[in-house]
């Protein structure tokens, strides 16, 4: 049987651990959830834009070799 040593006199790790251990058996997460702010900049959405850019039209010009 192991002894009981209390939380605080436990080391960095032990205690990490046992945080750990007592996250996993949240149902829920506890972060707290905020509505994105609308004025900030987002990133994703310029980067998408950059490699993604369905409205540009490509075509392709060919030339009779005879013309």
């Amino acid at each position: 049987m192991e002894k009981f040593v209390p939380y605080e006199k436990l080391s960095k790790k032990q205690r990490r651990a046992v945080d750990a251990n007592r996250r996993e058996m949240w149902s829920i997460s506890p972060v707290t959830r905020r509505p994105e702010n609308p004025r900030a900049y987002k990133r994703e959405k310029t980067r998408k834009r950059m490699f993604d850019d369905s409205s540009s039209v490509s075509f392709c010009l060919m030339r009779k070799a005879g013309f």
